[in-house]
């Protein structure tokens, strides 16, 4: 394995107080936020009710969802009013100029039915397109659209309908996928849905511009629950999305473009936030990263990662900020999680996450495994690089760090700087990496003695102390 460089900072006696880090100039954060603006709407409301929906578990609002929704698009625009109460619902589709709103006490109850998110629709599933289930809420080329209010959002997922895919007939499917994408197979001819047990997202705009997602709690999602595909402006905001099921992911902006997710909750069976381009040769033909979103003021808590950046990255990702977010679970692994591998590739560059409060993590505070699922096996070594942690403090993990690269792919630029690390049990693990730099770290272990990390003697690939 070919050694660590280490670029080591002048010795330090002690850590600064916080926010004692040097101005860096302009702050990419709020440059990228004063771009973002949430969409507006007329003041004009659509309530379904008005459209023949009532409550409970007898009535299927479907239809009368579908009419106020094209109602409120066809006058220009507005808010399709969801009194409280249940409602009982399948697919819904957005237009533009719509806002869904859900009243207080009002909760949407979808269907756990296959058969009522078909006929298909244009997707991307798992970072491959094809054809697929519709989400339970989804739009495909609309401008200016919402999902808003204080009420819930209920997939009715359950190990007895959408969560057993997993570990069942959903596998040969997604092995189908992976070899039409390979093998460039149109997307008009990966045709799945009804037999192809591939379950569906809960929210997926695609292609879309002016997105807002705000105030909604969703529970029981089939698969992501939040899942913006290529598009442009979007806020996520105070959402709290809490789903335990496998591959539950809370938010996945996918090959977007100025994102914004702020005063989230997140308690999920997967990563809280999963930033992703496209897997394999069907990312890199899409060839779109996933840039210019920030994370700020959420709450993680059961999950892989509080945020995770891969692992379909082909198409790249650059820009990403997490800043004043708390992560602390027993059930969550990892504060930021960095994956790809040989197969899947991209250039991931230009990640900060700064005063982020870390309670406890399962295995370290930074995780870089390009060695995830296919590992070095292929021919697109990722490529890491000016990955920077500033300010952020933990209480309880095993490690700080745990990367690990391959010959060929590239990490390199990780710099933690004005952080304190306390409750470690384990060596940091650290092979195939370029340069590390600490400046003003505290580390202490479990049972204390803490000291001030300033230099590094070089690894030659083994765990390190």
């Amino acid at each position: 394995m070919s050694p660590c460089r280490f670029i080591l900072a002048a010795a330090l006696a002690c850590l600064p107080p916080a926010g004692a880090s040097a101005a860096r100039g302009p702050d990419p954060a709020a440059e990228i936020v004063a771009r973002i603006r949430a969409p507006e709407f007329p003041a004009k409301d659509f309530p379904i009710t008005d459209y023949g929906a009532a409550p409970g578990d007898a009535a299927d609002c479907t239809a009368a969802l579908r009419q106020a929704i094209a109602a409120c698009h066809a006058a220009g625009g507005g808010r399709v009013r969801v009194p409280a109460g249940v409602w009982r619902t399948s697919a819904i589709h957005l237009l533009s100029r719509v806002n869904l709103h859900l009243d207080e006490g009002a909760t949407l109850r979808f269907s756990a039915a296959p058969a009522d998110y078909l006929p298909v629709v244009f997707t991307r599933w798992e970072g491959t397109e094809c054809m697929n289930y519709s989400a339970l809420i989804y739009a495909f080329e609309q401008e200016d659209i919402a999902v808003t209010g204080a009420g819930v959002l209920d997939g009715s997922a359950t190990a007895d309908n959408w969560w057993a895919w997993k570990s069942g007939a959903q596998a040969a499917a997604r092995a189908r996928l992976r070899e039409m994408g390979e093998r460039g197979v149109p997307v008009a001819g990966r045709v799945f849905g009804e037999g192809g047990f591939l379950r569906p997202n809960f929210i997926q705009p695609y292609r879309c511009r002016n997105v807002l997602i705000e105030g909604v709690t969703i529970v029981r999602s089939p698969m992501w629950a939040v899942n913006p595909v290529l598009c442009t402006n979007v806020t996520v905001r105070g959402v709290h999305v809490d789903s335990h099921g496998p591959n539950n992911d809370g938010c996945d902006p996918e090959s977007c473009r100025d994102v914004l997710v702020e005063r989230c909750v997140f308690d999920a069976g997967d990563d809280c936030i999963a930033i992703k381009s496209g897997r394999d040769d069907d990312g890199r033909r899409v060839g779109v990263p996933a840039e210019n979103i920030v994370v700020r003021d959420c709450a993680m808590r059961d999950g892989h990662a509080g945020v995770a950046i891969g692992s379909e990255i082909s198409g790249g990702a650059r820009n990403i900020i997490v800043e004043r977010c708390t992560m602390d679970s027993p059930n969550l692994d990892r504060a930021l999680r960095i994956k790809s591998n040989a197969r899947r590739g991209g250039t991931v560059e230009g990640v900060v996450m700064r005063q982020v409060k870390v309670g406890r993590v399962a295995e370290a505070v930074l995780t870089v495994d390009l060695l995830y699922e296919e590992g070095a096996r292929g021919d697109h070594p990722p490529v890491i690089r000016d990955v920077r942690l500033e300010e952020i403090t933990s209480v309880a993990s095993p490690r700080v760090l745990w990367i690990v690269g391959f010959p060929g792919a590239t990490v390199d630029g990780i710099r933690l700087s004005d952080c304190q690390f306390r409750g470690l049990t384990d060596a940091d693990v650290v092979r195939d990496a370029g340069t590390l730099e600490f400046d003003h770290v505290l580390i202490e272990p479990a049972g204390g003695n803490s000291r001030s990390r300033s230099s590094m003697a070089p690894s030659s690939g083994s765990p390190r102390p």
